[in-house]
């Protein structure tokens, strides 16, 4: 897919800028270790426009993301939020994709850099994984351990176990990976978390061994708001096998839900899940630009 055009604009280290005349060095430390931070948001068209949905609680991740990894960042949650809408206007965009990301500057040495510049690009992109549920294999490739790096960090380099992950799960003929943690429990997909739903309750993989998703967190609301039972916890894959259904949530996917693991079918109609329910209360919410903010 092509992410701009000859027209697009993009933010990068202090100006708008043609994105097809975005220039960086060859030696930056993000280019060569993956040493980098970035977010993924969404903006959505509602009635008084665009709106970024939680753009604070990204942008607050982001800086958390640079604090865990000493990455210097110049930039403060109002100034990256403004920026954002600024870049989607300059695009006349309102239903899409924002990506910041915090490159760091030339650095060959193994040591955090002392300076980064601020990438914010926007372009159209509908649910990363699709509409149609998804067929899941467990992949060979675990999640890294908590201890050999800052798991909660959205860091660059942490996707490469992701690209791994899901590739392995394409040639194998499946749709997307579910990757176990480094003690075989349920962790995550390669760019989404995981609930499943038993008897009536939800379940999700506890924070330590995943990302904390916003979207996540979201659906925890939801549920906290219309008394649906979540548990979270360390759960396997005979868990997940059991279970009446499930479904994958992230800002790029938003909620998908997931008709088979392994070629192990849920035995529940996904249009009388809690996860359809939670995806129709999901796409109102994101729409609602009052509470974009909040």
């Amino acid at each position: 897919m092509a992410y701009f055009k000859e027209n697009t604009i993009l933010y990068f280290d202090g100006a708008y800028i043609n994105a097809a005349e975005g220039q960086t060095s060859l030696y930056m430390q993000t280019l060569h270790y993956g040493y980098g931070v970035f977010e993924g948001i969404r903006s959505y068209d509602t009635a008084q426009g665009a709106a970024i949905f939680k753009a604070k609680e990204h942008f607050e991740r982001l800086l958390h993301s640079c604090e865990l990894l000493g990455i210097p960042c110049d930039y403060s949650v109002e100034q990256m939020t403004e920026i954002s809408y600024n870049v989607l206007a300059k695009n006349e965009l309102t239903d899409a994709y924002i990506r910041p990301l915090l490159i760091c500057d030339p650095n060959m040495t193994l040591i955090n850099g002392q300076s980064s510049r601020l990438l914010v690009a926007v372009w159209e992109w509908g649910a990363y994984l699709g509409e149609k549920l998804l067929n899941l294999k467990i992949s060979p490739y675990c999640r890294p351990h908590p201890r050999s790096i800052h798991i909660e960090a959205k860091a660059v380099g942490h996707y490469v176990n992701s690209i791994l992950a899901t590739s392995d799960a394409r040639k194998s003929g499946y749709d997307e990976a579910l990757l176990l943690d480094c003690e075989g429990n349920l962790a995550e997909g390669p760019g989404a978390n995981l609930f499943f739903e038993k008897d009536g309750a939800l379940y999700t993989p506890a924070l330590g061994h995943i990302l904390p998703g916003i979207t996540r967190t979201t659906v925890l609301e939801l549920c906290a708001e219309m008394n649906i039972p979540v548990h979270q916890g360390r759960y396997t894959p005979v868990d997940l096998f059991q279970a009446d259904s499930a479904f994958f949530c992230g800002t790029g996917a938003e909620i998908v839900g997931i008709q088979s693991v392994d070629g192990k079918s849920f035995k529940k109609n996904w249009s009388e899940a809690i996860g359809s329910t939670l995806k129709k209360k999901y796409l109102d919410l994101v729409r609602t630009p009052q509470l974009h903010e909040a």
